[in-house]
């Protein structure tokens, strides 16, 4: 089975989860609702749930909303009906070409591993259309699909580029996924800009762990986006990325520090956790930290005492930055003022 932390994502929390378990214990004790409003795949979210509890995940990007939702929403689906189509979509061939592999072929995947993606692709769309299957069983069976594809492709773990040599022998084996759904009652998924959604939402703990940089999610991750929404659009460059303007994150641009102060005013919660590295000005131009730790404290100061923890952290990069001093650290705010 597929775990929800086995997905390779930039700036993923898998091995700080323990330290902000430890603050909130710390800080905060007992709640019953917790949101991630930067969930990305969700492995923040997945550890806090729990039976008594409300998590509220949220993602920009759509094959993102799929996978909160294959592991997180408490819709019904049919575990054996899956199993089976997982079974034989491993099983299937094809010789014929299709949008994936005339445009990811021979680049992120072999031609046949390509042909296959793609078909396997087309025939969850028509097994749903048909209502063969439900909107649960479609995302965790797409859910599955972009686990297996991010175990074999020809990259160094994200999509802004494939490595140009000959492509290795790929496998490509779905699986079913890991979760325990009696924690998953209460839960909510979103996918929308954060900014608009802070303002319907309420939530005891706020956890943001926005963007840090100018690298943009969809651009790192472009092609699980355009097999997510299978919508077939025009692609170029060498990476064969579409028009992904509607889906950049303000985050990653100058209005970071801007979009920061309006998603903390606007905040109904009673604690706010940041998660924000200490890159600063020691990375390239595109890893250095958008939202500089003054205006960070000058915003989170607006809503209550700022607590700043540290941690040494070895993030998931795109392979080409080596920070041995790089710190993860966690700002926390208990929300004594209203706005």
């Amino acid at each position: 089975m597929y775990k929800i932390s086995q997905r390779r994502y930039l700036g993923n929390k898998n091995s700080i989860l323990p330290f902000i378990d430890e603050i909130i214990k710390n800080e905060v004790g007992k709640f019953d609702s917790f949101c991630d409003i930067f969930s990305g795949t969700g492995v923040v979210g997945e550890y806090f749930n729990a039976k008594e509890r409300k998590i509220i995940s949220n993602d920009l990007l759509y094959q993102n909303f799929i996978s909160l939702n294959a592991f997180l929403n408490d819709e019904e689906f049919d575990k054996q009906k899956v199993l089976n189509y997982i079974a034989e979509f491993n099983a299937s061939t094809t010789s014929r070409d299709n949008y994936f592999s005339k445009n990811f072929g021979g680049r992120y995947f072999r031609d046949d591993v390509a042909k296959k993606i793609g078909y396997i692709r087309q025939e969850i769309k028509k097994l749903f259309i048909s209502d063969a299957i439900n909107l649960k069983e479609k995302h965790i069976l797409l859910t599955s699909l972009n686990y297996a594809i991010d175990r074999i492709a020809n990259t160094v773990g994200h999509y802004d580029a494939y490595i140009k040599k000959e492509i290795r022998e790929q496998n490509l084996e779905m699986k079913m996924l890991d979760m325990d759904v009696e924690k998953n009652l209460n839960n909510e998924v979103y996918n929308a800009d954060a900014n608009m959604l802070i303002r319907d939402i309420e939530c005891d703990v706020l956890y943001m762990d926005p963007p840090y940089n100018s690298r943009q999610y969809c651009d790192a991750y472009h092609l699980l986006e355009n097999l997510s929404l299978w919508q077939k659009p025009e692609v170029f460059g060498v990476a064969k990325k579409f028009d992904r303007t509607k889906i950049k994150s303000n985050y990653s641009l100058k209005s970071a520090t801007e979009s920061f102060d309006d998603l903390v005013i606007n905040a109904k919660c009673k604690y706010m956790l940041l998660s924000y590295n200490n890159m600063a000005n020691r990375g390239n131009d595109r890893s250095n930290a958008k939202i500089s730790d003054e205006d960070i404290v000058k915003s989170l100061s607006k809503r209550g005492k700022v607590k700043i923890f540290e941690k040494d952290y070895k993030a998931f990069t795109t392979g080409k930055s080596k920070h041995s001093d790089n710190k993860e650290r966690v700002f926390f705010v208990e929300v004594k003022n209203t706005v």
